[in-house]
């Protein structure tokens, strides 16, 4: 007989649930501590390759490994109770093939027992998406500006804030939806762009320099709490170092809920024709 443990998590389909919901509120922890002041306020906690830059001081999320990921997740696991932990796909980790892809995330979920896992791109990934999900690995996407594409895209710059560049990235979000994701991050787009995809598809998108009417939001923990020494123009600082962390988080999360952040001053307009 199995025994059933008196605490349970919020699960996948829970999230996906969420749709038009309340708001879902999100935010990244890489330690135990962190994690369990989190968990008291969030739905969603994010094991991001942001690591790389918040912990180890890397220009990129480029240089994080697979290890690095496991090792930080299960210190999120056995910090937290109560929120869904996803943890990122770091890069070289599932690109080369679907099979590639199942065993990263496989190694993931075992080895840290976390919910999901979550992977950037669109289109191109749609694919690999659809096999891990058919394979029981719940998958968040991640579209818009995809932070491991650095090396190509040559700046960290909003997308869609030019006419007729909507497209390519409201057939990210298509096809990720299609895939089977059970919700997608939205990264650093055009405000008009990031409302228009949230009302477009059926899964929950997380905005992050998105729009204040995507179905949640995500920042990075230590860019919200004023460590990080720059931050992106979507970033508000919710409070500082010591007692102040908590307060930060719940104030975090109390302004997603009532949609009061992000702000017009944290997302993106369209640009002006000359």
């Amino acid at each position: 007989m199995s025994v059933q443990s008196q605490i349970r998590r919020k699960t996948a389909p829970e999230i996906r649930a969420r749709k038009g919901g309340d708001p879902i509120v999100m935010l990244t922890s890489y330690h135990a501590h962190t994690a369990s002041l989190v968990d008291r306020y969030c739905d969603v906690i994010l094991v991001g390759d942001s690591l790389g830059n918040v912990m180890h001081g890397f220009e990129t999320t480029v240089p994080v490994t697979l290890e690095m990921m496991i090792l930080q997740g299960h210190a999120v696991m056995r910090g937290s109770q109560h929120a869904l932990v996803v943890v990122d796909m770091p890069f070289g980790s599932y690109e080369a093939s679907k099979e590639q892809a199942f065993h990263s995330a496989a190694r993931i979920l075992k080895e840290t027992h976390c919910g999901a896992v979550k992977l950037e791109g669109g289109v191109r990934m749609a694919e690999t998406i659809a096999f891990l999900t058919e394979r029981g690995i719940p998958v968040m996407g991640h579209i818009g500006l995809t932070p491991q594409s650095i090396n190509t895209l040559g700046t960290f710059r909003a997308q869609g804030r030019e006419e007729g560049s909507w497209e390519p990235i409201e057939a990210d979000a298509r096809a990720v939806a299609d895939a089977g994701a059970f919700s997608v991050v939205v990264e650093a787009v055009a405000e008009p762009l990031g409302r228009k995809i949230t009302e477009a598809i059926p899964i929950p998108t997380i905005g992050i320099g998105a729009s204040a009417a995507c179905d949640g939001q995500v920042l990075v923990l230590e860019d919200m709490l004023g460590l990080s020494p720059r931050v992106p123009k979507f970033v508000k600082r919710f409070g500082n170092l010591g007692p102040g962390i908590e307060e930060a988080i719940k104030g975090y999360a109390e302004e997603v809920r009532s949609r009061a952040f992000p702000g017009p001053e944290h997302v993106y307009g369209m640009k002006s024709k000359v």
